[in-house]
Formats: C-alpha cells, sequence, structure tokens
C-alpha cells in the first residue's frame, strides 16, 4: 500500500532541492528551480502550487518569482498562490489580466466567457492568434497558463454572466476582475459581488483613455460613477467610436492587476471611492474622489 504523503514530507523534498543564488540586489537567497519543483510535483503526486508555497515558507523562493519578493515580501506571494481570483471575460482587458495574474502567481484563476475569437480581436486581445480564431477565448488562455505558470490550476466556465447565475459562477473568488465590454453586466458582476462580499476591480477603456476603480462591498460603486439610474444607460459608450487600441487596453489591464495584488497581499492602497481616469494621449493621470 501507498504511503500518503505528508506535509513533513514535501518540506524535506523542498530542502534538499534548495540551492543558493545571487539575485540584482546583491543578496544570496535560497532558492528552488522550476526544474526542481516539477521533479517532486510530478514524482511525489501533489501539486506544483503545494510545493511552491511549502517553499516560501520554508523561506525558500521559487525561483520564478524572486523578481516579485522585493515588492510583496514572502508572505505576500504566499497568500498570492493560496488565493482564488475570477476574472469576467476573456477578451482584451481580461485575456492581460489572466497572464499577468498568472505571471504573478495566483494560484486559482476562474475564467467566465463563452465568446469565440474573431478577427477584429487580433488587434488587442492577447490570447489571440490568427492560429485560434473561432476557438473559446476561456480555453485559449487555460492552454497557454499551462505554458506559462504550472503551479495556477485554471477552472474555464463557458457561459454567459447573468444576474440568475452570476453568484455561482463567482462562487468561491477572493476578488472579481472586469474583463467586460458592457454597463450591463459590470452592475451584474457589482451586486453579485456586494452578495459575495467580495471586492470588483472596475475598468473600462475608449481610444487613448481608460478608467478604473476598486469597489468594495459597502463603497457606493458604478452608482458614483453613472449616477443611479445608471440601469437606463446604453450598454456601450465612446469606444463604439474611439475603438480599443492594444496599448491602452493593456495599460489598464496591468493597473486592474495591481490593484488584484493590492487587495491580495495587503501591500499598497486599492483605489476605493475614487476613479482613476488615464488619458495616454496627454500622459495625463487622475484621481476623482467619489461618494461613498
Amino acid at each position: 500500500m501507498e504511503s500518503k504523503t505528508t506535509d513533513k514530507d514535501i518540506s524535506r523534498w523542498v530542502a534538499e532541492s534548495a540551492e543558493s543564488q545571487a539575485a540584482p540586489d546583491g543578496k544570496t537567497y535560497l532558492i528552488i528551480s522550476l526544474k526542481a519543483t516539477a521533479s517532486i510535483s510530478g514524482s511525489r503526486r501533489v501539486l506544483a502550487k503545494e510545493v511552491e508555497i511549502t517553499a516560501l515558507k520554508q523561506r525558500i523562493i521559487p525561483s520564478r518569482y524572486l523578481r516579485n519578493i522585493g515588492t510583496i515580501g514572502l508572505d505576500g506571494q504566499i497568500n498570492l498562490l493560496q488565493s482564488t481570483v475570477a476574472v469576467v471575460g476573456g477578451g482584451g482587458l481580461g485575456g492581460t489580466i489572466i497572464e499577468l495574474l498568472a505571471r504573478q502567481g495566483i494560484g486559482h484563476l476562474i475564467i467566465i466567457d463563452n465568446d469565440r475569437f474573431v478577427e477584429q480581436n487580433l488587434n488587442r486581445q492577447i490570447m489571440s492568434t490568427e492560429g485560434n480564431l473561432g476557438q473559446y477565448k476561456a480555453i485559449a488562455a487555460a492552454e497557454r497558463l499551462k505554458e506559462i505558470n504550472s503551479a495556477t490550476t485554471v477552472s474555464t466556465l463557458l457561459e454567459r454572466l447573468t444576474k440568475e447565475n452570476a453568484q455561482s459562477l463567482l462562487m468561491g473568488a477572493q476578488v472579481a476582475v472586469d474583463g467586460l465590454d458592457n454597463l450591463s453586466s459590470r452592475l451584474i458582476v457589482e451586486e453579485a459581488c456586494r452578495q459575495l462580499a467580495i471586492p470588483y476591480v472596475y475598468a473600462s477603456i475608449a481610444g487613448f483613455n481608460g478608467q478604473l476603480m476598486t469597489i468594495f462591498p459597502r463603497d457606493a460603486g458604478l452608482s458614483s460613477l453613472y449616477g443611479p439610474s445608471c440601469d437606463s444607460l446604453p450598454e456601450q459608450g465612446i469606444e463604439a467610436r474611439t475603438g480599443n487600441p492594444p496599448a491602452t487596453v493593456a495599460m489598464i489591464a496591468a493597473l486592474q492587476v495591481q490593484e488584484v495584488v493590492k487587495i491580495i497581499t495587503g501591500v499598497g492602497t486599492p483605489i476605493r471611492n475614487q476613479v482613476l481616469l488615464v488619458d495616454a494621449r496627454e500622459c495625463v493621470i487622475d484621481r476623482i474622489q467619489l461618494g461613498r
């Protein structure tokens, strides 16, 4: 009968695989390589994520995260690996958010999207290629993440988020992130996040411009931005005319990812009860205080 793997076993295997490595700051750290992590994970039948968490708890840094630690610390990286984040929409904003979160070391990503790639996505959607047109965006993202971070587990939900299913699709997430392209869906996500008592990182883009804010359950949220009757506003705004260039998408998605990292690690201050307005054409960033 095969013996059950224990935490002590994993700790011992990690310690035996640790090696010293000099970092750019001149200090020497104990690290565990990707190869060693994969070897322990594969031969001992434990998740790569568990190997990495065990290593960090022993102050042994998975080599892939060495450049993260100076910003968020060892405990911050552990928190990220133990977290679950839902990304609603796997297109322009969503695709870039998904990739950056995986590279940062989020442990579990829930990708909610029932759309497929079309040619007009190629200008800005990082997961889209000429070879995967017609493929589900969530499936393409999951396949790409296997090549980026084997420690990140992915749940792909090929469903359109609605009022009826929003809470069940977002269940288990610590944070929900906006990769959507219409206001009505954003309002549904915001309300579901209130009911689940989790933060929602909202954003939208148009041309050279983007805006974002983080909405906690007790914050006024989108009504402070669009007014109390925002249900009656049009589905889309000026982006229908100005378009969605790739640099704007990448810029705002990166800021959304930073918000997620701040929420989960506790490092930094999320943009709450304010909207961040970014104008790349004039290189201007404004923060506007909103109602609470």
